[in-house]
């Protein structure tokens, strides 16, 4: 029996033929709703900076991982990157201080520790693929716990986004209102934990935040309410990724890149469209 995969093979197009590309196109096609939904809700709760400080963070993960001298480092990688956030509330609930200053502080912190771990022996070019990404090299068992992230984080954000919302609107407004704001909170955190993480080494350190936040933000420009926010988003990100890939395929460059140029392309058009309407 043929899986969705295979049937894949039956387009009439030339990139069809080739196993990697079309795992590629069902790994984007899984994660652009996630990362669309998750992005609205990061762009939100003006939480940009601590998406960026999990993705960079992640390199200690992986580090830890090494040492530890685990097969597939990711256990390690979503472990250390959960601890963190985590840390990250507390202290900040604790000293309230700048939540900017903390995050900063602690990814610096996490950057520079997991450049010492990785860098022992001289062989950290050899992690370059969480660095930059190789979307192509996607396998069915990567594909099967991206389907898995979907259903579980996905769903739970669906079920949550009100309170999330409320939350960064104005969190003693739904404290008022009954909401458990410090576990929507964990909850959240720990979402953007398993998108970040889970897609790191197909989408890249250096460009996962972006991709995360692209789709959102030009669907912002264009949106009357909350429904079409996401559903904007959701569209954008889906033709950012899609498109870039099928780019990055004729034009031999790496994917991930590759699709957040094209939603950086996406977004400048949005932005050029709002500015348009308030004249």
């Amino acid at each position: 029996m043929s899986s969705p995969i295979d049937l894949l093979t039956n387009l009439p197009f030339e990139w069809a033929r080739y196993e990697f590309m079309r795992n590629a196109l069902v790994a984007v096609l899984l994660v652009s709703p996630l990362f669309a939904i998750m992005g609205t809700l990061v762009v939100n709760n003006r939480m940009a900076f601590f998406s960026e400080a999990i993705g960079h963070a992640s390199l200690t993960g992986l580090g830890l991982g090494v040492l530890l001298g685990m097969a597939d480092p990711r256990l390690a990688l979503v472990g250390f990157a959960l601890v963190l956030s985590l840390g990250i509330l507390v202290f900040h609930r604790l000293t309230r201080s700048s939540m900017d200053t903390i995050i900063s502080l602690c990814m610096s912190f996490s950057i520079a520790l997991g450049v010492v771990l990785l860098s022992r022996g001289g062989n950290f070019s050899r992690f370059n693929r969480y660095l930059i990404g190789d979307l192509l090299s996607i396998t069915p068992q990567e594909i099967g716990w991206l389907f898995v992230t979907l259903v579980v984080v996905g769903g739970g954000l669906l079920f949550f986004y009100n309170h999330i919302l409320l939350i960064g609107i104005n969190d003693s407004l739904a404290r008022s209102r009954g909401v458990n704001t410090w576990g929507i909170q964990i909850v959240f955190v720990a979402s953007i934990v398993m998108v970040v993480t889970m897609n790191l080494s197909w989408v890249g350190i250096l460009i996962i935040n972006s991709l995360l936040i692209l789709p959102a933000a030009a669907a912002r420009n264009l949106a009357g309410n909350t429904r079409d926010y996401v559903w904007l988003a959701v569209g954008i990100a889906l033709v950012s990724g899609v498109g870039g890939l099928l780019v990055s395929y004729y034009s031999d460059t790496a994917s991930g890149a590759t699709i957040v140029l094209a939603a950086m392309g996406i977004y400048l058009v949005t932005l050029s469209l709002k500015a348009l309407r308030r004249q």
